[in-house]
């Protein structure tokens, strides 16, 4: 073999192995940065979640247009990490805490299962349900605080992720005083969940409160975090003392 046969023959093995060794690197990082997500998320390949949907306003069945929008920006999170949604009604839904992960959507007033976490997991939050005072419903109270909403202007949603039961699989709460609130609270678990988890940590549990701003012009997608109230939301307020 003279020279420069051999100089080709090296180059050409030479660009393979640098070929190979970059695209085995890059399959490292891929399914290192997937491991990642399906533990923040609480998800494996071929695994299923639950998806617990609201009612629409004045329907039994109906879920609200914007509502949807969440469970498909949830539903793409899910199959990015090879899992499989199952979307259920909130008034028909029947597992357990941390057998399944699951994303519960939707303010008590709508969501029969979000009122039972709401009390259960989060005793020191809660919302209003009640229709009237009109200035009052959907208001939030936490720590002390409350969150009174004013329409398409300053809207608020509890963005939380917490572990109970047996089998240690996350609940996702994206608990909002309106639909546009849910949605927001879902996209920004979309965008920021590497930041949460690395904040948190994969197995951390976490309850942020968020206000979307002006939604009547940004719909949506201008999101601020307003408090952090995880201790407080989790601590079930000190009981009263007994009347003498």
């Amino acid at each position: 073999m003279n020279e420069d046969l051999r100089n080709v023959v090296l180059g050409v093995l030479a660009t393979g192995v640098s070929g190979s060794l970059g695209w085995l690197t890059r399959a490292y990082f891929w399914r290192r940065r997937l491991r990642r997500k399906q533990a923040f998320f609480g998800l494996t390949s071929g695994s299923e979640c639950l998806l617990v949907v609201n009612r629409l306003a004045g329907s039994e069945r109906g879920v609200h247009s914007t509502d949807v929008s969440a469970l498909l920006e949830l539903s793409a999170l899910i199959k990015d990490c090879g899992a499989r949604p199952r979307v259920v009604q909130h008034d028909t839904a029947r597992q357990g805490l941390g057998e399944i992960a699951e994303f519960c959507i939707g303010g008590p007033y709508s969501n029969r299962r979000m009122a039972a976490h709401l009390p259960n997991l989060l005793p020191g939050l809660t919302m209003n349900v009640e229709q009237e005072p009109h200035e009052d419903r959907g208001m939030i109270t936490v720590a002390g605080e409350t969150y009174r909403p004013e329409w398409g202007v300053d809207e608020y949603v509890v963005l939380a992720r917490l572990t109970r039961g047996e089998g240690g699989r996350p609940v996702f709460l994206l608990c909002g005083q309106a639909a546009v609130t849910n949605q927001a609270a879902a996209r920004h678990l979309a965008r920021h969940h590497k930041a949460l988890a690395g904040k948190y940590g994969p197995d951390g549990s976490f309850v942020l409160l968020l206000r979307v701003v002006n939604s009547q012009a940004y719909g949506p997608d201008v999101v601020e975090l307003v408090a952090d109230v995880t201790r407080e939301a989790r601590t079930a307020p000190a009981a009263a003392p007994a009347a003498t």
